[in-house]
């Protein structure tokens, strides 16, 4: 049986390696032990960051939203109940994005809002 000789793939291994370790300092960008070290432990950041990046951007949302709400004297969980109320199904992202370009449009929405919630009562206003 031939022999076989693994250098070639080897090489390929280690230049893919190197490569996605490019821009990192020191030795972690071209010592291949250490370099595949750090590129494991970037991917792990990677992909537990791209999770906390969409919970970042809806706290984001919220806080737009709740002080956009505020003008018109009501509060985010107020806001939101009388969303499902009213029937309007709007995500968080585009109702931060109206409140901010759109401001006569997102009043329409809090009008509507504020006519499918329940009016509070004068016990409940002084809670």
């Amino acid at each position: 049986m031939a022999r076989v000789k693994r250098g070639v793939t080897s090489h390929a291994k280690h230049k893919k390696v190197l490569d996605q370790a490019k821009g990192f300092y020191g030795r972690r960008k071209n010592t291949i032990r250490i370099a595949k070290q750090a590129v494991e432990k970037s991917m792990q950041y990677a992909y537990r960051d791209r999770k906390n990046k969409k919970r970042t951007f809806r706290a984001l949302w919220i806080q737009r939203i709740n002080a956009a709400v505020r003008e018109y004297e009501l509060t985010y969980s107020r806001f939101i109940d009388g969303l499902s109320r009213a029937g309007i199904e709007i995500d968080r992202k585009v109702l931060s994005e109206i409140a901010i370009h759109e401001p006569e449009a997102f009043k329409a929405i809090v009008d509507k809002v504020k006519a499918a919630l329940p009016a509070q009562t004068e016990t409940a206003k002084a809670a």
